[in-house]
């Protein structure tokens, strides 16, 4: 059974730094590709970043493009989202996907749980 679980959210002030982590259950992460979500209050779920598991360059959405970083560990079957000058619209809930294929489609089935950012002075 395909499990992801999220970690290192939390409470950050404007302009600081947070490093989010997907770990995989019961497949090879470094063979698909993985994604990563986020939904504010209020708000409709947003794509953030996907990394393919092929040699494409990884993609970020506008907003965050310069300031988050995806990445792979994969002796630690996870992914990574090294995020940097957090704004308070970084707030929100962030989320791992993955549809168990190799390049970064449209169409997530897995989903973890889900970590808390939150950017408040």
């Amino acid at each position: 059974q395909v499990q992801l679980v999220e970690s290192g959210g939390g409470l950050v002030q404007p302009g600081g730094s947070l490093r989010l982590s997907c770990e995989a259950s019961e497949f090879n992460s470094a063979r698909y590709a993985m994604a990563w979500f986020r939904q504010a209050p209020g708000k409709e779920r947003e794509w953030v970043s996907c990394i393919s598991a092929r040699d494409d360059p990884a993609d970020y959405t506008a907003s965050v493009k310069g300031r988050f970083t995806i990445s792979r560990d994969k002796t630690k079957n996870t992914v990574t989202l090294e995020m940097n000058m957090l704004t308070p619209e970084d707030t929100a809930v962030y989320y791992c996907a993955t549809d168990l294929v190799d390049h970064c489609g449209k169409m997530f089935h897995y989903w973890g749980q889900g970590t808390q950012v939150t950017v408040s002075s």
